[in-house]
């Protein structure tokens, strides 16, 4: 009954799901273009972003209600309570390739990782840009967060702080203080 924000098809291609302005998750048969049950209701807000896992199983919604509501297509409801800790709209949601975590970008300059299976967040959000996250995707290998923002930027962030990746990113061997800093005082230094 108002704005189409996003649209998903399912990854057998099946089903397509969309989020609106009128703050419902619809899911459409796409071979008789029927509604497939009522629409889903877990928002505040108008619906954003609309995204299914690889299993076609679930389904993340983000709205403009700061939150993110993971929901279990087999019985249609959330799974858990809101997923929440963006200050202004979310703007977009992705899940990884293996369906074990969530990215997702919001009004509020940041991208933020969570556990698709618990809700929680995986790491402190991201920042760097200076306007709204209008768009989230994983590489195919889900390694790496790719974020499009309002500030005419795409940046790339690592999904998976694995400690190869971060000894990729020194160029030299740390100094005593940055060790102490970096790693911890409680561990003896070592050259890198």
């Amino acid at each position: 009954t108002g704005t189409v924000f996003s649209v998903a098809f399912s990854p057998d291609g099946h089903i397509l799901a969309t989020g609106s302005q009128d703050q419902q998750v619809r899911l459409f048969d796409v071979a008789t273009g029927q509604l497939i049950g009522a629409p889903m209701k877990g928002h505040g807000q108008q619906v954003l972003s609309v995204a299914f896992s690889p299993d076609g199983h679930r389904l993340a919604s983000a709205s403009a209600d700061q939150n993110v509501v993971l929901w279990n297509l087999d019985t249609r409801r959330p799974i858990g309570a809101p997923l929440k800790g963006h200050t202004q709209q979310v703007l977009s949601v992705a899940f990884s390739p293996d369906g074990h975590r969530l990215a997702s970008g919001a009004g509020d300059h940041t991208v933020r990782l969570w556990s698709a299976d618990t809700g929680q967040p995986l790491s402190e959000p991201f920042t760097g840009d200076t306007d709204s996250v209008s768009s989230v995707a994983f590489s195919p290998n889900g390694n790496r967060v790719a974020s499009g923002s309002w500030d005419s930027t795409v940046r790339l962030w690592p999904a998976d702080a694995t400690p190869n990746m971060l000894c990729d990113k020194l160029t030299s061997n740390m100094s005593h203080q940055q060790w102490r800093d970096w790693v911890s005082p409680s561990v003896g230094y070592q050259t890198l």
